[in-house]
């Protein structure tokens, strides 16, 4: 008997379609700002790693690419990959790429540098982008951010596919950056959960322990 299908088993599509359109027109990757958010506004209001379990459109994708097309060689994913060292490291290492991208829109912004039209790729190889830009009435810090943002999407989408290839399927998911910070977030909200049941659970044994 089919499992029957629901309408979030088809949001792999946006990937494709976001890189598409970040290839036309690079203001389009500021729709990726929407993949930011949305896990880590799921997960402060308690939702855990649902957007990682249910949403992910890109999680999907290379399910999509690895399993039904058996793109994948579905070779375990190593241990390393899947260490905490590994996958802080690797959250460390993305953001200070992300700060770096701000700090470079902020130059832009100031008038300290020109608008940079290029994409680049795993942080090293810049590769002309100038034809999805094509002027607008916005500042030129957004476009700027538009270009980081869609490099550092890109990027991420391509090492997902990378790891797809040679190991399992969402390989990836496992040291995604975003899947990383719902876990530190669900660990922290269970944490001060706990923290809260002892001492209620003190003061109540306290009440109860009072001499009348």
């Amino acid at each position: 008997m089919k499992q029957k299908k629901h309408w979030y088993d088809f949001l792999w599509i946006v990937t494709p379609i976001y890189l598409g359109l970040g290839f036309f027109n690079i203001m389009f990757a500021w729709l990726g700002m929407i993949f930011f958010s949305v896990p880590l506004v799921i997960a402060i209001f308690g939702g855990g790693k649902l957007y990682c379990n249910r949403y992910c459109d890109r999680g999907q994708f290379l399910s999509l690419l690895g399993t039904k097309l058996k793109l994948s060689r579905n070779r375990p994913t190593p241990r390393w990959m899947v260490s905490p060292i590994f996958r802080y490291g690797f959250l460390i290492f993305f953001f200070a790429m992300f700060f770096q991208m701000l700090f470079t829109t902020y130059l832009v912004g100031a008038g300290a540098q020109s608008l940079k039209e290029f994409v680049t790729l795993f942080w090293t190889f810049r590769l002309p982008w100038h034809w999805a830009y094509h002027g607008t009435a916005l500042p030129t810090w957004m476009a700027q951010f538009a270009f980081g943002f869609y490099s550092l999407m890109l990027t991420s989408t391509l090492i997902g596919i990378l790891v797809m290839l040679i190991f399992k399927p969402r390989s990836w998911c496992v040291f995604c950056p975003m899947g990383t910070m719902t876990q530190l977030i669900s660990k922290i909200k269970v944490g001060k959960m706990k923290k809260n049941e002892t001492q209620a659970r003190y003061s109540c044994e306290c009440s109860c322990n009072k001499t009348p």
